[in-house]
């Protein structure tokens, strides 16, 4: 069974790829050994599928080339997708950093995507197991299927329960391409046993400004009963290496906050003052850190001031991450420098090529990701017909 393309991934990447060069006139078939299309699309954005970021830009995006998204995304925009969810009438809002969702329902993504692929005569098949690939006669072979082009969008390893692997990889080495080594992105990160004391006020969330090495997020964090999750935490998770600390800022006014507490109310305690800017568990927990039990009048300015540093610059050295079960992406992947980054094709296997997730690029939390999977699937789409034309 002849086709001018075979895409392995019926994911956001791979399903857009698909209908790009369908309806560019390739002949199309679709991969996927899951039931259904788009599965992580359906659970993404709490159901709502947050899709794309008015803010997409490069610099927003990780990986060992930092240029080599630039190509694919100013061809592709977050603006182009927009005008594809408007022109099939689905309703979108605006939350906070330019995420932008859908009003109802992530399904109405992957009807669109799948619409799209209809338009464009692709052949989808569901519930179908990849197995070995042939290469012989610059022709891929998979089961029954031949065709001179061949496209990896089978995602990264992260949220193994929807059925991820890391077959890209296994892809990707079966054709010699170099794969940076991957590694869970956008995860909470785990605490040790002496970070015991932020252990029980699980549960607790507030505003933080996250920091690691040189990257700062401003958003919330969340203390959980293995460690640190939320917005700021996932969003520095991408960049932090074992053994680095987590520094957050809690009060950025800190001294001034606390010297104001001692004159308004000097026979308070500690934890009355953090109290007023801090959730309560918080506030008592960080008190205990301190560790200064006597009343804020007694306290003299060099303990307010070493008690402040701890508000502005509370750290943690994480002990490692949750693990692909909780991380949204993987970090890391197929290798920028085996791709081109106009047109996602191998430079040293003709006809091959990787897009989404299975590349090395990584977006940060608020729809980055999935614009990557846009951008990247039309640069193959439109590759793949340009091939064939």
């Amino acid at each position: 069974m002849d086709y001018d393309a075979i895409i392995l991934g019926a994911g956001g990447a791979g399903l857009l790829a698909a209908a790009t060069a369908g309806q560019a006139g390739a002949r199309i078939l679709l991969i996927d050994h899951a039931d259904r299309p788009g599965k992580k699309i359906l659970i993404s954005g709490g159901g709502r599928c947050n899709f794309t970021n008015r803010e997409t830009e490069p610099a927003c995006f990780l990986s060992e080339n930092p240029h080599f998204a630039k190509s694919a995304l100013s061809r592709y925009s977050q603006w182009d997708f927009l005008a594809l969810v408007e022109e099939h009438g689905i309703a979108w809002h605006e939350k906070t950093l330019g995420q932008l969702f859908c009003d109802g329902s992530a399904r109405q993504i992957v009807e669109m995507l799948v619409g799209e692929c209809q338009r464009g005569g692709v052949e989808i098949r569901l519930s179908t197991q990849i197995g070995e690939i042939g290469h012989a006669d610059g022709r891929f072979r998979v089961g029954n299927a031949i065709a001179p082009q061949l496209v990896i969008a089978t995602g990264g390893p992260s949220i193994p329960k929807m059925g991820a692997t890391g077959k890209a990889y296994e892809i990707a080495r079966r054709f010699d391409l170099n794969v940076v080594t991957p590694r869970p992105a956008l995860v909470p990160l785990t605490l040790g046993p002496d970070e015991m004391l932020f252990r029980e006020i699980s549960g607790v969330a507030c505003p933080v400004v996250a920091r690691v090495v040189d990257r700062a997020f401003e958003e919330a964090a969340l203390f959980t009963h293995k460690g640190l999750s939320g917005p700021a935490i996932l969003q520095i998770s991408s960049y932090w290496k074992p053994g680095e600390t987590v520094a957050l800022t809690l009060v950025a006014d800190a001294a001034e906050m606390l010297r104001g507490a001692r004159r308004r109310m000097p026979r308070a305690y500690l934890k009355a003052a953090l109290a007023e800017r801090l959730p309560n568990r918080l506030a008592e927990a960080l008190a205990a850190r301190i560790g200064i039990a006597k009343e804020l009048g007694n306290i003299a300015d060099a303990e307010l001031d070493r008690a402040a540093e701890t508000l502005t610059r509370l750290t943690f050295r994480p002990t490692g991450t949750e693990g692909y079960a909780k991380a949204e992406v993987t970090a890391g992947g197929i290798d920028t420098a085996e791709l081109s980054s106009k047109t996602m094709a191998a430079r040293r296997v003709p006809g091959l090529y990787a897009i989404g997730e299975a590349v090395d690029v990584t977006g940060w939390l608020g729809g980055y990701n999935f614009q990557w999977a846009w951008s990247s699937g039309v640069a193959a789409g439109r590759a793949i017909a340009a091939r064939i034309g």
